[in-house]
């Protein structure tokens, strides 16, 4: 979804645009209930696992799927990516692809039967929580500690596309951040059985950077996230830009960082998935910030992904 987040759905109270837009989330609401009262659900003979969010955009869905393929891989089996296909998505695309096997179609449903076909054992199904027409064996949610549920309201009155309650189809919750008590006891109130994991992003070539003169820029679900990792890092940040999150760059834009970055010898940096996204005849003059994540207690997770494909 190409737009930047509306300043009000980050606030811990109700604004005016809430309060205006609150009639349309509760009509989405109807609608959605509805549509998913007639689904068919469909189900494979092989493993899914759902990583997906309530929360819309930038609580760090892909990573978390590379992770749980490595973590597969090293388990000796077999993962496929499976992704709902989307043309302004192709950053998430072509990232997940060097990684591994993936399969996208415009049914979920297709790109699943596509990777049983070419042997795959287990199903990574890159967002899709709110997809009922499939039966998952382990449905993640994953949120970041910053943002959290915003003002706790549905779009478009708040960044959720659903409530809280959706937990209840939840298996494990993922926190990108700090241990937070009143998070967990929230995410509890919804499902007393969830299992909370936290995971921190690691930057692996931050070196690189440490108080080099930078001019960085994301168009990602909460680009302020990457700004923080910088600033957090000694990184002396020029300028930071923000664009809509899957952002597809013009020449015009790219021509006029590269002229204001040689302007002052000054780096220009972006996230992987924003690189994906420049032309390839520009990439030499744009670095991108390469992140792995930490699970906290990666070896009882892993313990519990065993359990998934045991029944299998």
């Amino acid at each position: 979804m190409k737009f930047l987040k509306p300043k009000f759905w980050d606030k811990n109270h109700l604004s005016f645009f809430s309060i205006l837009l609150f009639p349309i989330s509760i009509l989405i609401k109807v609608v959605n209930f509805f549509k998913n009262i007639f689904n068919k659900k469909y189900v494979f003979n092989i493993p899914v696992i759902c990583v997906g969010n309530i929360y819309l955009g930038g609580t760090g869905k892909t990573p978390i799927c590379i992770e749980l393929f490595n973590i597969l891989k090293n388990l000796n089996k077999n993962p496929a990516f499976i992704r709902k296909k989307y043309s302004s998505y192709k950053d998430e695309i072509d990232l997940l692809k060097n990684i591994g096997p993936t399969y996208e179609e415009k049914k979920r449903v297709s790109a699943i039967n596509a990777a049983i076909k070419d042997n795959a054992n287990v199903a990574i199904l890159d967002d899709g929580f709110q997809d009922l027409s499939i039966k998952k064996d382990l449905s993640i949610v994953c949120f970041n500690e910053k943002q959290w549920i915003g003002n706790g309201l549905t779009i478009p009155s708040g960044p959720l596309r659903e409530s809280l309650s959706a937990l209840k189809r939840a298996d494990f919750v993922i926190i990108n951040g700090n241990k937070n008590d009143v998070i967990e006891s929230e995410i509890l109130k919804n499902n007393q059985s969830i299992k909370i994991f936290y995971i921190k992003y690691m930057p692996s070539n931050i070196n690189e950077f440490k108080n080099k003169k930078v001019i960085s820029f994301a168009g990602i679900g909460n680009p302020d996230n990457f700004f923080n990792i910088l600033k957090k890092n000694s990184v002396n940040l020029i300028d930071q830009i923000s664009f809509p999150d899957h952002y597809n760059y013009s020449n015009l834009e790219i021509e006029s960082l590269i002229k204001k970055s040689q302007e002052g010898n000054i780096i220009l940096l972006t996230t992987e998935k924003d690189f994906m996204r420049i032309p390839k005849k520009y990439e030499k003059y744009f670095r991108f910030l390469k992140i792995k994540i930490e699970i906290e207690n990666k070896d009882y997770f892993t313990k519990e992904l065993r359990k998934i494909y045991e029944n299998y």
